[in-house]
């Protein structure tokens, strides 16, 4: 078995007497989509949450191969390879598709936007960020601010944003939510884009059962904020108490 790209190990925060995580240990591998599922409030947001560093662990260690991110802030493990995926309030909803498309970039390529920086290095980081914006199918709305792009758009320049800033470790958290059912295929091409790589991880979290079906090599069940199950979808699927914790009501939703 090749080495985890990333690790959790017996990762838990407490807020008060709550255990929101308890003990949660998984090994994930390059090549490899594990789309993380359970109930409204078994913890799988606030499992993301610890990962990327939004959240300090109660205890427990998260590794990135080799590497103990536990401490690290949130900009330390982007710097790390961890990518989760943006959130337009958080960037700047003023400026162009594009222009939010050649920061991230820039963020990823190290380079400013000095006045005396030579122009072939601003060409390439342009011609970078077309690429990407191609990737979402975005060129017709290269030069619309970020904040009149329709939600479905909107949703797909966080991918394209995510994919600019190149990590290894590729976070998701419900990318299809408040989208269209002819909305949701454009972003999910997008995410098996990325899962076809194999020098890539791809953790989801996700609820609606077409979309880990598409998707999951693997599946993980939180509940209660403990890991309930893990492995092949199929197997998971199928297994009595999952079913009978999350599967069987989503199931009869999607019947």
């Amino acid at each position: 078995m090749p080495t985890p790209s990333l690790t959790t190990r017996d990762l838990t925060i407490r807020f008060g007497g709550h255990v929101a995580v308890n003990q949660v240990s998984c090994a994930f591998h390059a090549g490899e989509t594990t789309v993380i599922v359970g109930p409204n409030g078994a913890g799988k947001t606030t499992y993301f949450n610890l990962i990327s560093g939004q959240l300090p662990a109660s205890s427990g260690t998260v590794h990135k191969g080799d590497v103990d991110l536990t401490k690290l802030s949130v900009s330390a493990r982007a710097g790390q390879g961890i990518g989760r995926a943006f959130q337009l309030t958080n960037l700047f909803p003023q400026l162009s598709v594009l222009e939010n498309i050649r920061l991230a970039v820039q963020a990823q390529s190290g380079a400013g936007w000095g006045l005396f920086r030579p122009a072939v290095q601003h060409r390439n980081l342009t011609a970078r960020a077309e690429h990407y914006l191609e990737a979402a199918h975005l060129n017709d709305k290269a030069f619309m601010p970020a904040s009149a792009l329709p939600h479905g758009d909107q949703r797909k320049l966080e991918v394209a944003l995510l994919m600019a800033m190149e990590p290894d470790i590729y976070m998701f958290d419900e990318p299809t939510a408040g989208m269209s059912l002819d909305q949701a295929p454009a972003v999910l091409n997008l995410i098996a884009k990325i899962k076809s790589d194999p020098s890539k991880t791809v953790l989801l979290v996700e609820h609606k059962m077409d979309v880990v079906r598409a998707l999951a090599d693997r599946i993980i069940v939180l509940h209660n904020g403990e890991l309930l199950a893990d492995g092949a979808p199929e197997d998971v699927m199928a297994s009595q108490i999952v079913r009978e914790v999350y599967l069987g009501t989503a199931t009869e939703e999607t019947a």
